[in-house]
């Protein structure tokens, strides 16, 4: 989300809970295997204070609502051969929201908004994304993971918006999402799921500034601030700055990353992988 905070596990329309009301049939055993990237953080669980992996479960029942089973890719030491080991087993790969990336990764000074550096969980999805796109693997950045991605191919991030927008519009204070809506640019992927306009759930105090070659802005905030990109040289590599998994009884961007991880490109990156 590249805010100092962590979204609650919260969602803006009812459906779904904590148990009670899950739905009675999931996805199918062949279904494709969406990992989905998590926080790294301290966390309390009864008597425990202690670190820990987490993400809120809005994400699992996004990637199952639309018919996928999610996995989780907590951040540990990665490479490039550790990499294709994870994606290998997976068809398609979710970079989820949280903390600021690090801006020494895009040659900037911290600005002094800008959260503590997670190096680990930068290193860690950028492995992933990079691996992914070369594989041609199915890829869905949302917020955080849209500036990763930015990050990962040459881009830079803006790392306060209220010093560009002259206000904090983009999120309604701690653990509150703004609403807003997103023009989309006609004749885009995005356009095709979503047509010409959106509603979105934002909570990010940054944003995209210079687009990485190749990536291309496909939706907008009425204040001009970047809210989603694709990479149309890709089968299938989109990512927006809102939060769609927020949004219970929408999961077309969801469903659309499941359809396109359910058929395997007949390219070498994807050898290892089997269909399902």
């Amino acid at each position: 989300m590249a805010s100092n905070d962590s979204e609650p596990d919260i969602a803006t329309t009812s459906g779904r809970g904590d148990g009670a009301d899950a739905p009675a049939r999931g996805p199918a055993a062949s279904a494709p295997l969406i990992g989905i990237t998590t926080y790294l953080e301290q966390a309390q669980s009864g008597v425990w204070d202690l670190r820990a992996s987490f993400l809120p479960k809005v994400y699992l029942d996004a990637v199952t609502d639309a018919g996928g089973i999610a996995v989780l890719l907590p951040p540990q030491p990665v490479s490039p051969a550790i990499a294709r080991t994870v994606l290998a087993s997976l068809d398609g790969l979710i970079v989820s929201g949280g903390a600021d990336v690090d801006p020494a990764r895009y040659g900037q000074e911290p600005h002094p908004r800008t959260g503590a550096p997670r190096t680990d969980r930068d290193e860690w999805e950028d492995a992933l994304l990079t691996e992914a796109i070369a594989t041609e693997l199915p890829f869905l950045g949302i917020c955080r993971g849209a500036q990763v991605l930015n990050v990962a191919l040459g881009g830079t991030l803006v790392q306060h918006l209220p010093d560009l927008t002259g206000g904090d519009t983009h999120r309604a204070g701690p653990g509150r999402f703004a609403h807003h809506d997103v023009r989309i640019v006609p004749g885009t992927r995005l356009a095709v799921l979503l047509g010409e306009s959106a509603g979105a759930a934002c909570y990010h105090h940054q944003a995209l500034a210079d687009l990485a070659p190749g990536l291309v802005a496909t939706g907008h905030a009425e204040d001009g601030v970047v809210e989603a990109v694709e990479l149309p040289a890709a089968r299938f590599v989109l990512a927006v700055q809102w939060h769609p998994e927020q949004i219970r009884d929408d999961v077309r961007l969801f469903r659309a990353l499941v359809e396109a991880a359910s058929t395997v490109p007949a390219v070498a990156g994807a050898v290892g992988r089997v269909p399902r």
